[in-house]
């Protein structure tokens, strides 16, 4: 099969070449949003990964992300509907449905997405699930929760550093629990779909089998580095109290990252396990500790 990827110099993107390259003749494809643009597609399936992330210091332009997360995937879309190419897999998120969970995150709950990141792929996949498919073609529509994996220097490598410098963990009074996805695993699926004709087109969740909470992950990067750590149970009360002073301080810790390291994000994967047949290829632990050893080189 002759799969074309745009993205393919991200994170993602690289680590699904190499997973595909020895099955597949896969090529990556470079794609930026203009107006009243066409593309001639060769491929027999698109792996659409390209688009705007989530910017975290909020410094953006938000029509940039309806350029590339909106209108390139129209444009794609549209010339996917033209080619001879079966199979279009867009690269959507758990964000393009809620910021918040309460509870577990389904492909049944209303999306009601928040920031201009969320809202944008949002209007890609309603854009997507409107068009009538031809006979022979199949669209996926993927909603990860946090990818983690080789070459990933988010916000895992940051508490990676906390534990191996030895600071303690000081936000142990906060009981959450969070669903996290392996790189490994999201090639696994982007592979079994690529393959198997018989699942149907749809939206699909993709997460790892087990939520854990923060403070699980932080004991297992203890293990992973070989170092006790520490955790530390200060009342909730004086953690909010200095975060809602970081607010006006500009202090490391305020109100908005306390929330996203204490925060409850459980996402589902029922939908895809069930329609794949197969276990997913790694745990939640055996994933997050080769991503741990990665972070070692």
């Amino acid at each position: 099969m002759k799969i074309t990827i745009t993205g393919g110099s991200g994170f993602v993107g690289h680590n699904l070449q190499e997973y595909l390259k020895d099955s597949h003749d896969v090529s990556p494809m470079s794609v930026r949003y203009m107006p009243d643009q066409r593309f001639d597609l060769k491929a027999d399936a698109i792996v659409h990964l390209a688009g705007k992330a989530h910017d975290l210091k909020k410094v953006s332009n938000p029509n940039d992300y309806y350029d590339a997360n909106f209108e390139l995937t129209k444009q794609l879309f549209d010339s996917f509907v033209i080619s001879n190419a079966k199979v279009f897999i867009f690269m959507s998120t758990v964000k393009a449905v809620a910021d918040e969970v309460k509870g577990i995150l389904t492909e049944d709950t209303v999306p009601n997405p928040k920031t201009h990141y969320g809202i944008s792929k949002h209007r890609a996949e309603q854009y997507l699930l409107s068009k009538e498919l031809t006979i022979g073609k199949r669209v996926y529509i993927l909603r990860p929760c946090m990818i983690h994996g080789h070459e990933n220097k988010g916000n895992l490598n940051l508490l990676y550093q906390l534990v191996a410098k030895g600071l303690p963990w000081p936000l142990g009074a906060f009981e959450n629990q969070r669903s996290f996805l392996s790189v490994e695993n999201l090639c696994f699926v982007i592979k079994e779909l690529l393959e198997n004709s018989m699942i149907p087109s749809g939206v699909y969740q993709v997460s790892d089998d087990k939520s854990l909470s923060t403070n699980e992950l932080i004991q297992l990067l203890g293990i992973s580095l070989g170092k006790k750590n520490t955790i530390l149970n200060i009342p909730a009360s004086w953690i909010k109290g200095v975060a809602k002073l970081g607010d006006h301080l500009h202090l490391p810790l305020n109100s908005e990252r306390l929330q996203k390291l204490t925060e409850n994000y459980v996402v589902s994967n029922q939908k895809i396990v069930n329609a794949i047949g197969k276990s997913l290829l790694v745990t939640t632990k055996e994933g997050l500790l080769k991503t741990f050893v990665s972070f070692r080189k």
